[in-house]
């Protein structure tokens, strides 16, 4: 065999094994997922079985590693740094949503919906609205899940909505069509990340707290604030996105088969975190 045998051949080598190289790159994808869910919490657990499902589906050419507890921040925190590539997606609820797409607000008025009936009238109703826009903005909608009914609890005795007036109440931080609503109430309120609420009670920083009692228990807040006004405040809608870019990465196949597991996950989610 001559040199230039020798030469051309390794040429050819090194081709092969650049192009296969980068075919493994492009198929091979982990997705960083953050939320606000606690660990061990249902809602965790409904992401980590979507995570092995889809490895599976996709011969593991996509993964997902999920960053749970607010450990990436509050979910604004989340939205920016997908934005910038930190991360690549989120489990995010109402809070995040309207954040992307500002008709996802409309789950979150207050006293407006009693049941599970009435939201999904409404989400129906917006359903090709939600996903539309959401994606016109920079995401994939993937799936829509109930988290939960807020209900307020507080450090002390609450029996009425007017007793919410002397309490120091929890508002998210940069969530200003709450923060109005709020002020009109003569609520006395203090913004702050969710990830600081648990400190904020403990130093008395803040009284009173609109959540989900899944939520209130698995983060500890109930040993502090455990009165409860039993009225359903509000409708907590959770989604799953990805950023377009990430999500544009992936094989269409893929896609098809990650959206539907995703959906399948979602269903089978509705309804759970209900306060009987």
């Amino acid at each position: 065999m001559n040199t230039f045998t020798k030469t051309y051949l390794k040429y050819i080598f090194l081709v092969i094994s650049l192009m296969t190289t980068n075919v493994d790159a492009k198929k091979k994808i982990t997705i960083k997922m953050a939320t606000l869910a606690p660990q061990g919490t249902e809602w965790h657990s409904m992401l980590v079985g979507m995570g092995q499902e889809w490895k599976k589906a996709t011969n593991g050419e996509v993964r997902l590693r999920i960053y749970p507890g607010g450990v990436v921040g509050d979910e604004r925190d989340m939205i920016r740094k997908m934005r910038i590539g930190q991360i690549h997606a989120g489990a995010i609820t109402t809070e995040g949503l309207s954040e992307i797409n500002p008709y996802f607000s409309i789950f979150y008025v207050p006293v407006f919906y009693q049941s599970y009936d009435d939201v999904d009238f409404v989400r129906n109703e917006l359903e090709p609205d939600l996903y539309e826009k959401t994606e016109k903005n920079g995401f994939k909608l993937l799936t829509m899940v109930d988290v939960g009914w807020a209900y307020w609890f507080s450090v002390d005795p609450i029996y009425t909505p007017t007793d919410l007036e002397k309490n120091k109440i929890f508002s998210w931080a940069g969530d200003y069509k709450s923060a109005q609503l709020y002020k009109k109430l003569n609520y006395n309120q203090v913004p702050m990340a969710m990830t600081d609420v648990l400190s904020g009670m403990q130093t008395g920083l803040i009284t009173c707290i609109g959540l989900n009692p899944m939520y209130v228990l698995s983060q500890q807040v109930f040993g502090i604030a455990d009165n409860m006004l039993n009225m359903k405040w509000g409708n907590l809608t959770g989604g799953i996105v990805v950023d377009l870019k990430t999500w544009n990465r992936i094989d269409k196949d893929n896609q098809d088969k990650m959206l539907a597991i995703a959906k399948e996950l979602g269903d089978s989610f509705k309804r759970k975190t209900d306060l009987k």
